[in-house]
């Protein structure tokens, strides 16, 4: 059986960058990135901690399509997608870490 996968959005205290990511699992990755366990990586050097949105798929194969097709997006058009679902940009780790 294929395990599930997320793709996710995370920005910084000023929200002046945002990064999109795919896991598999996405209490451990968010984890991952609040406590800066991969130093000098993208989400380390701009102290991208919060996540501000996330979707679940069924398939990791799924998640990682998603992820390809959010990347390829301007700035812009990722803000509109976080805003729909979370408009003050709030961190979701405490929604993220009872999965």
């Amino acid at each position: 059986m294929e395990r599930g996968g997320c793709i996710y959005i995370l920005t910084n205290k000023n929200k002046t960058t945002l990064y999109v990511g795919v896991t598999s699992n996405l209490r451990s990755r968010i984890y991952d990135h609040k406590t800066h366990k991969h130093i000098n990586s993208f989400s380390d050097r701009y102290n991208l901690e919060y996540c501000i949105y996330y979707e679940a798929y069924p398939t990791i194969a799924d998640a990682i399509g998603r992820e390809k097709e959010i990347k390829k997006w301007r700035r812009q058009k990722k803000i509109q997608l976080i805003e729909r679902l979370n408009p003050s940009w709030n961190d979701l780790w405490e929604e993220i870490k009872n999965w």
